[in-house]
């Protein structure tokens, strides 16, 4: 990790130096917050994307080049009408950046919304967000969900328009304890798309920090100087 960590920082500081980009990636995480996500639940995934994000090595990443810092946002999705931004764009320059954006998650409050799971909107709720940050190199959707989708378009849909448009899209698939993965199964063939896209499942809401964590730390080491030259 740290090896990885040390080419993206000097990837960015090339391309920062190059003028070429005002950040080196958009990332937007989008929480299921349907009808199938109770209080407690709620709760553990807010906490879980604060505590990644205050995860020291995390931190490391996303400071590793502030001359070509990381954007986060971070917005909640159930019903084809239910999306909401609760951390909106945020360049995340320094270590007290990224500390607000962790406050401001630790202090949500949930709102009401539809029971449904309309996954196909939350994708295209996500691209449009990143569309708002023409300047970073990359952009990534890193998406949660613990159930496939019900309303609305379809994710292979969705999935299918966003190709070839500098979109990656990850997933992070909450499975039922015990259980053999097929959701993140279904994710994968559904959902994941773009260059280095991939799903990965927690087991449980409790194991959702760690591999939320895990999840942070792949996205985020990505870049490389190959991408940085072309």
């Amino acid at each position: 990790m740290i090896r990885a960590g040390a080419v993206a920082a000097v990837g960015a500081t090339l391309w920062a130096s190059a003028g070429l980009a005002d950040c080196r990636q958009a990332l937007a995480l989008g929480l299921d917050v349907s009808g199938s996500v109770d209080a407690r639940e709620y709760h553990l995934q807010l906490d879980g994307v604060a505590g990644a994000l205050d995860d020291p090595l995390v931190r490391a990443a996303i400071l590793s080049a502030p001359e070509a810092p990381v954007s986060l946002l971070v917005y909640e999705w159930s019903g084809p009408t239910d999306q909401r931004v609760i951390a909106p764009w945020r360049s995340i320059t320094d270590g007290a950046a990224l500390q607000e954006m962790i406050d401001r998650l630790r202090q949500v409050e949930r709102s009401a919304a539809s029971p449904g799971t309309a996954l196909g909107v939350a994708m295209a709720a996500g691209a449009a967000y990143l569309a708002q940050q023409p300047n970073c190199l990359k952009h990534t959707l890193d998406i949660s969900g613990d159930g496939t989708s019900n309303l609305g378009p379809r994710p292979r849909d969705v999935k299918q328009q966003l190709a070839g448009k500098d979109v990656t899209v990850n997933a992070l698939v909450i499975e039922p304890a015990g259980n053999d993965a097929p959701l993140t199964a279904y994710f994968a063939a559904e959902v994941v798309t773009g260059p280095a896209g991939f799903a990965l499942p927690a087991a449980g809401f409790d194991a959702y920090q760690s591999a939320m964590t895990t999840k942070l730390l792949r996205e985020l080491a990505v870049l490389s100087l190959a991408q940085l030259a072309e």
